[in-house]
């Protein structure tokens, strides 16, 4: 990363470490392809668009052009963490089937 400007290292490390923050919320906007990451207990807002990071709070907001490289990369970490939620999601309502389909067929007739 040494042809990235300082303000890009600095928006690419904050917006990891919001990744990997217990308290984040995610949300993709699916036409706009924005991801979002709101962390309450930091009190920080990241919106990550076109070759965009936007990252605000009560006191500042920053709005740092990215390269194409970094941008890709930050997606990529964004959509990897959105997918691992979504499996831990998965599991857990897997988790919690009781009945086979067996059972629930011989409940029906």
């Amino acid at each position: 990363m040494s042809s990235i400007d300082e303000n890009e290292k600095k928006s690419y490390a904050i917006c990891r470490k919001l990744l990997s923050h217990p308290d984040s919320i995610f949300l993709i906007a699916p036409l706009s392809h924005k991801r979002y990451i709101k962390n309450d207990s930091l009190g920080v807002f990241i919106v990550l668009s076109d070759k965009r990071i936007n990252i605000t709070n009560h006191v500042y907001n920053y709005d740092v052009n990215l390269t194409q490289i970094i941008s890709d990369k930050l997606n990529n970490l964004f959509d990897n963490k959105v997918d691992r939620l979504r499996l831990e999601f998965e599991f857990e309502i897997k988790s919690q089937i009781k009945h086979s389909l067996t059972t629930i067929l011989g409940k029906l007739i």
